[in-house]
């Protein structure tokens, strides 16, 4: 963690809470001693323990900076494996993207959308530890979608582009996306449907690749974003 998050408000963690293990047996930090935390979405500056209980610890704040801001970058994401989106739902927060949206696929496994994933609401902890792997506060929207339909009418972009190895004409690596709000579709292991393509194509979404070699779900995603963000001027 370079950062430790805490939802707005709170200043008490209890003594199970995976934080206060952090803070006094990775850290070692006793009272009086201090730590980069900040608040979820707001501000980020120095947390100081101002007493350890049995109970928990109690905190103090001290606050410095606003660092919830994000890049203007929507990743589409067909729904993967758990342990597969996992990855992907972390490593897309610690590089910054403003917003995710998780479409069922047409050839991908419907069953996705009922992993305990979502319905325990377990991928919001993903996302605040993205987030405290960034060092920063923001932690992006993230929107299931039942269909690739369904997805595009949530995205609002100046420019979306389609990431497809079958269709894809323009190297991404190529593009010039500076000042502008961006959005890219990454499909499933088994790729976007012909049915798909054309909904994207007929939504105008701009067809790309990242080379000649197929790659999995989650590299893919990763690779499109940093990509992204480097023609974007943020890398």
């Amino acid at each position: 963690m370079n950062i430790i998050l805490f939802r707005e408000g709170e200043t008490f963690l209890p003594i199970r809470d995976e934080r206060a293990s952090h803070i006094l047996k990775v850290l070692h930090l006793g009272k009086g001693d201090s730590f980069r935390g900040g608040y979820v979405n707001s501000m980020e500056g120095i947390m100081t323990v101002e007493d350890i209980s049995d109970d928990g610890i109690s905190l103090s704040f001290a606050p410095e900076k606003d660092s919830s801001a994000l890049y203007p970058l929507t990743l589409i994401c067909a729904q993967v494996r758990p342990i597969c989106m996992r990855r992907i739902l972390r490593e897309a927060v610690s590089l910054g993207v403003s917003s995710m949206v998780l479409p069922v696929s047409d050839l991908g496994e419907k069953s996705y959308l009922d992993s305990s994933l979502y319905k325990t609401g377990e991928y919001r902890d993903i996302l605040i530890d993205g987030a405290m792997q960034a060092g920063r506060t923001g932690v992006p929207d993230v929107m299931l979608a039942g269909c690739a339909e369904d997805a595009i009418g949530l995205v609002s972009a100046d420019l979306c582009v389609l990431l497809d190895n079958a269709i894809g004409a323009v190297p991404l690596s190529g593009m010039d996306l500076s000042g502008r709000s961006v959005a890219i579709a990454v499909g499933p292991e088994r790729g976007w449907s012909s049915r798909e393509r054309k909904l994207f194509l007929d939504a105008g979404y701009v067809p790309a690749i990242m080379g000649s070699r197929i790659l999995r779900t989650e590299t893919a995603a990763v690779a499109g974003v940093a990509l992204s963000l480097s023609r974007m001027g943020y890398l």
